[in-house]
């Protein structure tokens, strides 16, 4: 073989290499646009964790879940079917299949008790009402409490025993273990999220232990002329054009201190330092965003493999990937997040930058 064309394969091969660098760290962003994104969101798995689960029926899910979402100590929730007469059902058929309008509710007994839950779920509902909630008519607005734990049927009994003196009616929400749960459509969850103007029979004006809310117009999104004159060339990278940053060499994959991580473009509260962990990877690493509609899932099929990419809402910066090898305590999610798509702020500073409602957290 020829010396010269010795070189053109050499350059062929470092220029395949290079090519292969770029599109780890810059992707098409018009491809992964918020537009074309396909929903993508993983479920986290609490069976095996330290938190409590729950399954409540109330009437119309949409307003159940807006109320008990936005509680303090609530850590999950999720809207379905439950306890039908079969294993499979969808909204045109639970008349038929016998199934109620139900949420999956996963708290964390520490900051919220069973007995102050079910206390709650009975200030929202008529228990003394058969098949009908607010406006709904039918065995799908059934009221109930199905539980997963044998050992909270006592305490269901006793919370129950004590809202049955308030009533001359006797109460008819149903008290079972859980024997079926189909998650609903999409379009379903997180209904009033999305809706905000959509029906609710359920009272959202005084939540108990509310926590802070998070509005997207709060947190507009600059041109992108002031987004480079305020982030560096990697933060820009990083959150404008799906770049990556270094393992183990970016500020606070370490990070132990006390705060609210908000996205460096918009300042939209992301992630709690209560939920941060160290996974090894050499990020930042979370087990859950400080809010669920703060971030929007994409399917990542680069590098020739299917991942789930993180974008922040407001400001559609790249965050980095969520994956299911997380602490199964926590429910067995790891938010693997770039350095250089966030902001710190320490619990001391956030009342004077803006974010003291998220003190709550902390106290």
């Amino acid at each position: 073989m020829k010396p010269s064309t010795k070189k053109i394969i050499i350059y062929a091969i470092l220029g395949l290499m290079i090519l292969i660098a770029f599109s780890y760290f810059t992707r098409d962003t018009e491809k992964y646009s918020t537009e074309d994104a396909v929903r993508a969101e993983p479920m986290p798995d609490y069976s095996n964790s330290r938190y409590k689960e729950i399954y409540l029926a109330g009437g119309c899910f949409w307003g159940v879940q807006a109320y008990f979402d936005r509680m303090l100590g609530v850590v999950y929730t999720n809207v379905g079917y439950a306890n039908g007469e079969s294993e499979d059902t969808d909204y045109y058929s639970i008349g038929e299949t016998g199934h109620a309008e139900a949420i999956y509710v996963v708290f964390d007994p520490d900051i919220l008790s069973l007995e102050e839950l079910l206390g709650y779920f009975y200030g929202i509902i008529e228990p003394t009402v058969l098949n009908r909630q607010g406006n709904d008519i039918g065995t799908q607005y059934r009221t109930g409490i199905y539980y997963v734990d044998p050992e909270d049927f006592e305490t269901i009994k006793r919370v129950t025993e004590q809202e049955q003196e308030k009533h001359d009616e006797p109460i008819v929400t149903e008290i079972e273990l859980l024997q079926n749960y189909i998650l609903a459509e999409e379009y379903h969850q997180d209904y009033l999220v999305k809706n905000p103007g959509g029906y609710c029979h359920v009272d959202l004006s005084n939540i108990p232990r509310e926590r802070p809310a998070v509005y997207t117009n709060a947190y507009p999104k600059p041109g992108d002329s002031e987004i480079r004159s305020e982030l560096t060339s990697l933060q820009y990278s990083i959150t404008q054009e799906n770049a990556t940053e270094t393992p183990f060499q970016n500020p606070y994959w370490n990070n132990e201190e006390h705060g609210l991580y908000v996205d460096i473009v918009t300042g939209e509260p992301l992630f709690l330092s209560l939920d941060k962990f160290d996974s090894g990877s050499g990020w930042p690493s979370f087990t859950r965003p400080v809010q669920r509609e703060v971030l929007t899932y994409h399917i990542d099929e680069s590098l020739g493999m299917a991942r789930t990419e993180v974008r922040s809402r407001s400001g559609d910066s790249h965050l980095g990937h969520v994956f299911d090898d997380g602490p199964v305590e926590e429910g067995g999610l790891r938010y693997c997040i770039n350095s250089g798509a966030l902001r710190f702020i320490h619990e001391d500073d956030l009342e004077k930058e803006g974010y003291g409602d998220f003190l709550i957290y902390f106290r």
